[in-house]
């Protein structure tokens, strides 16, 4: 069997080592005499493993004591709902500050239970820059403010999230957790998705101050309630367990690699690479995001001719390149260089797009 180098922006590639891990473990988990994704989540084994995920977890992102950590079904879409129930009083207000797609989509689920204001967007422009901070309009009285960290469709990212003062920063970190050193003592909570830079699609991770859930918020059902997750250890239910397994291997991966400050230059060399070969070929590739604002993670370029689409789409498959076309709110291509994407996949990206400049340019 012959790998591709999947540059899909979620699910995402994940590592082979945790691939081949999973794959080896998953008729008998250790002496269980079962599959991990077969044994209960009240049973010894996969109490460890949860337990074993959250130190690594903690030890991966230098997360500090008085900050909890939830890990919930589902995806970031979900946890975008629920923050204004568990941390905003009936019709208080929360800022969020719209730079894409999903901040957009933020914003959208929480304006049925909250007043939900845009405090700043770049929608105008296309979202290919982002928003100054002197141009932010906060309410002292807000609840919190939202940012996205990474737009994973649109290709920005905040390389320095501003200073927002004393209310609470809330930021979705689903698409560039863990790929650069992060101070999470500057946030209220972050969140993401597990399935771009943590593990398999179905799990998601809240990091939240602990006075943060003291907050009343709204009237809610138990299941919608982090501190009811809290206290259950994220288990008020039954949890997604293979899905947290495979989080688990993930991180301690990614542990074995040298952790976050090693993955951060490694994305730089990436992250660099690949827009060289866009900004080097005279226009035939462009990437519209402004420099200062270009993510390192999410990279969507346009053709000069967008007649060529389909065939370097499927030279680039046949190439073992694949998922590169762009999303349907954009178009064009885009390149996913998760944590899990190697050097040597990036590399051949972009020899392969010289390559096919030079047979159509």
């Amino acid at each position: 069997m012959a790998r591709a180098y999947n540059f899909s922006p979620g699910p995402a590639a994940l590592p082979e080592a945790v691939l081949r891990q999973a794959q080896a473990e998953m008729l008998e988990f250790g002496d269980a005499g079962a599959s991990i994704v077969e044994l209960s989540h009240r049973g010894p084994e996969f109490l460890e493993v949860a337990r074993q995920t959250e130190a690594d977890l903690r030890t991966l992102l230098a997360i500090p004591d008085d900050y909890a950590v939830v890990f919930t079904a589902g995806g970031a879409t979900t946890i975008q709902a629920l923050l204004p129930l568990n941390f905003a009083a009936p019709g208080q207000a929360v800022d969020y500050v719209l730079t894409g797609h999903w901040g957009k989509t933020a914003w959208k689920q929480a304006r049925p239970v909250a007043d939900a204001r845009i405090a700043a967007t770049s929608e105008a422009g296309g979202f290919r820059d982002l928003p100054p901070r002197a141009e932010w309009t906060l309410s002292p009285d807000a609840a919190y403010v939202h940012v996205t960290a990474n737009e994973t469709i649109h290709g920005v990212e905040f390389r320095d999230i501003p200073d927002v003062g004393d209310v609470p920063l809330i930021a979705d970190f689903s698409s560039s957790i863990a790929s650069e050193p992060l101070d999470i003592s500057r946030f209220g909570a972050i969140y993401a998705g597990a399935q771009k830079n943590l593990g398999p699609v179905g799990i998601a991770v809240l990091i939240v101050r602990r006075d943060l859930l003291a907050r009343s918020g709204q009237p809610r059902a138990p299941i919608f309630d982090y501190r009811a997750q809290l206290e259950a250890e994220s288990m008020l239910n039954t949890p997604p367990s293979w899905n947290w397994y495979m989080l688990g291997l993930t991180v301690r991966w990614m542990l074995g690699q040298g952790g976050v400050a090693a993955f951060a230059e490694r994305n730089a060399r990436k992250a660099a690479l690949l827009y060289a070969a866009i900004d080097e070929s005279g226009g035939f590739y462009r990437n519209d995001v402004a420099p200062a604002a270009r993510s390192r993670m999410n990279v969507p370029f346009f053709l000069h001719d967008e007649a060529l689409n389909e065939a370097f789409l499927a030279d680039a498959r046949a190439a073992g390149l694949v998922s590169l076309k762009g999303h349907r709110v954009l178009g064009g291509m885009r390149a996913s260089i998760y944590n899990a994407m190697p050097e040597a996949g990036v590399q051949a990206l972009a020899d392969f797009m010289r390559d096919f400049q030079g047979r159509h340019g």
